[in-house]
């Protein structure tokens, strides 16, 4: 993966009105359409505001409108630097480091960190060849039991396709009628597919619903038996919940599927050749309207 050095945002992104123009390159790659004129116009810059008028008619769009940054008071090169800073480190930040980078409120800190790991959120599936399924717990208030069953933790279920990708989501349990469905789903059933699990007997129903299973039984202490076992699971939960823990302390169960997204983001692009940082900027355009203002 190449790197994008604080010398290299400051040269690309110096003020707000660089940021703009960023945003409607990717938004615009062709160039703006006009609403009102029905075809791509040249558009000129309101200077006194975040928007763009086209060159025919007036009409005004908004770049902004739609994104993260949307109806935002903080500056956009704020936004994009709180950006370069989460994309920095495989950990991530907290919304308190992001307070004292940014000299902004931990209110405004803690909306940013928030609606910037929304855009980290895709979708891993579907996953094919040799693929690790495991359920974890993470997080509560007090360290209390571990494992199945330990009280005040969110459970979660991680599949991982060995070499490839990664998706984790939040259940409210371990049992067969949870963990199924969701392996269904991001799992096509193939000749070539086989998942790797551990002895828990939620996942006994997977060759009856047609898929190659394979398991290794951590409670004896059996961690690899040929090919079967858990171990890039296991990893991607290290991962997170190191960064949980020793980045962001505690996290609610509401917001945990928001943090586990921003770890999985990373693991599936771990290979890109592309920075992290404009990985995560290419999302911005997700589900913008850049309609007229």
């Amino acid at each position: 993966m190449q790197t994008f050095t604080l010398q290299d945002f400051n040269a690309k992104f110096p003020d707000d009105d660089a940021i703009l123009d960023h945003i409607v390159n990717l938004l615009y790659p062709s160039g703006i359409t006009c609403k009102l004129c029905g075809k791509v116009t040249k558009h000129y810059r309101i200077r006194t505001k975040k928007v763009y008028s086209c060159g025919v008619c007036g009409t005004q769009v908004s770049p902004t409108a739609g994104t993260i940054l949307d109806h935002s008071p903080t500056p956009l090169r704020s936004w994009f630097y709180a950006i370069y800073l989460m994309a920095q480190t495989r950990m991530g930040i907290s919304a308190m480091q992001l307070k004292r980078e940014l000299g902004v409120t931990y209110k405004t800190a803690w909306r940013m960190f928030t609606q910037i790991r929304k855009l980290m959120a895709e979708d891993g599936g579907p996953l094919f060849g040799q693929i690790e399924v495991d359920e974890t717990y993470i997080g509560g208030k007090h360290p209390g039991k571990r494992g199945r069953g330990a009280a005040g933790k969110t459970i979660a279920v991680g599949l991982v396709e060995r070499k490839g990708n990664a998706v984790v989501m939040i259940t409210e349990d371990v049992k067969a009628r949870t963990l199924l469905p969701i392996i269904q789903h991001h799992i096509p059933i193939t000749g070539t597919t086989t998942i790797f699990t551990d002895e828990m007997s939620s996942y006994n129903g997977l060759s009856h619903l047609g898929f190659n299973h394979e398991t290794v039984n951590h409670a004896a202490k059996e961690y690899v038996v040929g090919t079967a076992h858990t171990n890039n699971v296991d990893g991607l939960w290290s991962i997170a919940k190191n960064g949980i823990v020793g980045v962001n302390r505690h996290v609610s169960p509401q917001h945990m599927q928001g943090y586990l997204d921003a770890y999985v983001f990373r693991y599936n692009h771990r290979n890109d050749e592309t920075p992290m940082f404009t990985l995560i900027l290419n999302q911005l355009p997700l589900g913008a309207g850049g309609g007229p203002s």
